[in-house]
């Protein structure tokens, strides 16, 4: 078969477009927290131009969900699993300014494509029970008691033309219950294009990633369209963010069991007076831990991924935020590059060599310097009794100089019936002396309101407000509210455990400052360090917003004795077989005299007995005739 000329140079030229509108990058961060944490960023970006999207014709882009997002007519997905909490006392700020993470347990939201609420609310069904078959989670349980509509919370972070805009609904999903485990991590890991065979995903392993004391899944997927609007790219961005003990990783599969560290090996303070054989008091290290990557993950990784690009800064898939002065020790074959920032370091990894990078133990003058976040928030219940309580929130900007301006979404289940006129707002500074009110500051603290109430057994409470809190100062929210009674088919199994309700969500609108906006607090801003493309994956273009969430909280409702049911059922049917046996006995025997009862039973004995004899006497007279 010849194929023309002129057809095989226009597929040569359609071809090196094509590729460069379908690439793929892949980088894994690495950065020591206090104390003896490690936090491991794992990014995984694709890419597809639109044409290609709408043809079904998938290279890099995972086409199980593609089908799903044409489906549900779908233009932005935004999905996260998380587990743990972040100590952002110890921690410092968020990676990916909060952006990447989620609230415990199960996170969606999405803009979807439709012409009514109606129409938009059968395409969230739609998408949500083919979610959750894709990633096998309780997705399905999404349903309109657990779905809002956020009004200033969350904004589309891809492009999109002026129709689409006018038609997008935006819709939001919780399950805080969720338990996040394996079986979640084996659905991610197949929608990258090397399955966790090579590269950087070949370090994932669920007993370690489920093992860290806070954890983040995280896949964002949206359109991205250059400045003419010609040719628009559809780009899958997937993360997972860590926080790893280094003690506990370092723990050896075959000893799982944590045992008392041995004697000798025992690190005292020697200086105190109480030290003896039998006391110890554990000495602060003034070096570093050493690790490395197959103690921390259990394994080596296999390599290089061969669908990355081997030239640019994308061939560096692993970099590590250490002092340039500490030494860090790589597998042969594999290039070391240093940026100028002073702690960044990447590595280039040979494609079909394993590669292994130790650090051992030691003192540094310097220490990776850890940006603040911008605000510090706690959620707790207050009061007591089954009838009512109360939501207390702290926010705390720590700027002193700075006010902070953000937003505060919560979605309430509809039995949490909070009463809008106790809401309070309080701040106290330190600044503000007795004699000047505590409540007259230059801007008020409580900006814009926007509250949605529940339907019982239709729709949750949905509260979002607009708040500003002075530098340097706490603003303390509070509010009351009222719980519902359910009917007892509609408690857990686990009833008297509570209730779990979702974090609250926090949009900070105003950052502190510019370091706030590169994750992982580097604070390097040199254009020539690539750190933009290191820790945000090459979307700096994108506005700088930061993220938090609270934790979740559990509430305990009035809950019935689930044994007084099984009790009356018992206690009843012991009376009603007591009734019915005596009743039936009155109707169905007949009452006789003792001497009749003893005089019957005689006769019918007899009959039976002349029976007998009369059968046997038949027999041998008739045996007797035929023998004659």
């Amino acid at each position: 078969m010849l194929i023309p000329l002129s057809l095989l140079l226009l597929l040569c030229s359609l071809l090196p477009s094509t590729l460069a509108s379908a690439d793929y990058h892949e980088r894994l961060l690495l950065q020591p927290l206090s104390p003896s944490s490690l936090l491991a960023s794992f990014n995984f970006r694709s890419n597809t131009s639109s044409s290609a999207f709408h043809q079904q014709n998938f290279r890099f882009f995972p086409r199980s969900l593609g089908q799903i997002l044409q489906h549900a007519n779908t233009r932005e997905l935004h999905l996260r699993f998380s587990l743990g909490r972040w100590d952002a006392e110890s921690w410092g700020a968020r990676p990916w300014n909060g952006s990447r993470e989620g609230g415990t347990g199960v996170e969606l939201w999405a803009f979807v494509e439709a012409e009514s609420d109606e129409q938009a609310d059968a395409w969230w069904l739609t998408l949500t029970n083919a979610l959750s078959g894709l990633f096998c989670a309780s997705l399905n349980f999404i349903d309109s008691t657990r779905t809002i509509r956020p009004v200033m919370s969350f904004q589309p972070t891809g492009h999109h033309s002026q129709s689409t805009l006018s038609n997008l609904h935006l819709l939001h999903g919780t399950l805080p219950r969720e338990p996040v485990c394996t079986e979640n991590l084996t659905p991610f890991l197949k929608l990258l294009p090397c399955k966790g065979k090579a590269g950087i995903s070949s370090l994932l392993d669920g007993h370690k990633l489920f093992d860290a004391s806070w954890q983040s899944m995280s896949i964002d997927v949206r359109p991205l369209c250059p400045e003419d609007m010609k040719e628009c790219i559809l780009e899958i961005d997937q993360t997972i963010d860590m926080v790893l003990d280094i003690e506990r990783s370092k723990r050896h599969r075959d000893n799982p069991i944590p045992r008392p560290v041995p004697v000798e090996d025992l690190v005292c303070d020697t200086s105190k007076p109480y030290h003896s054989n039998d006391v110890c008091y554990p000495l602060d290290r003034s070096s570093e831990p050493p690790w490395s990557l197959s103690e921390i993950f259990g394994r080596q990784m296999k390599g290089s991924c061969p669908l990355v690009e081997t030239d640019g800064p994308d061939s560096e898939p692993i970099c590590i935020k250490v002092p340039h002065e500490r030494e860090v020790y790589i597998s042969n074959g594999a290039k070391e590059h240093k940026l100028e920032d002073g702690f960044t370091r990447c590595f280039e990894v040979p494609e079909n060599e394993d590669f292994e990078l130790k650090l051992n133990a030691q003192t540094l003058h310097t220490h990776t310097p850890v940006a603040q976040p911008p605000l510090y928030a706690e959620r707790s219940f207050t009061g007591h009794g089954q009838e009512r309580g109360g939501v207390q929130t702290l926010l705390t900007n720590p700027s002193i100089t700075q006010p902070v301006t953000f937003v505060y979404l919560e979605s309430l289940p509809w039995f949490m019936k909070p009463y809008l006129h106790t809401l309070r707002t309080e701040i106290s500074s330190p600044s503000i002396s007795p004699s000047h009110p505590a409540n007259t500051t230059i801007e008020p603290i409580l900006q814009d309101l926007y509250y949605r109430p529940a339907l019982d057994r239709h729709r949750p409470t949905h509260l979002e407000m607009l708040l500003s809190v002075p530098p340097n100062s706490t603003v303390t929210l509070t509010y009351d509210f009222e719980k519902a009674i359910l009917r007892y088919t509609e408690y857990p199994p686990d009833a008297n455990r509570g209730f779990d309700v979702a974090p609250a969500i926090i949009r900070l609108i105003s950052p502190t400052s510019s370091s706030s906006s590169l994750p992982f607090g580097t604070g390097a801003t040199d254009p020539s360090s690539n750190v933009d493309d290191i820790t945000v994956g090459g979307t700096a273009s994108q506005p700088s917003l930061y993220y938090l969430r609270t934790t979740s909280l559990l509430l305990s409702l009035p809950t019935p004795d689930f044994s007084m049911p099984y009790n009356v059922i018992i206690l009843t049917s012991t009376v009603m077989a007591l009734a019915f046996g005596m009743v039936f006995n009155l109707l169905v025997r007949r009452f006789v005299g003792a001497d009749e009862m003893a005089r019957s039973n005689l006769g019918v004995l007899k009959d039976k007995v002349t029976q007998v004899r009369r059968l046997v006497a038949s027999r041998w007279l008739g045996k007797g005739e035929k023998e004659d």
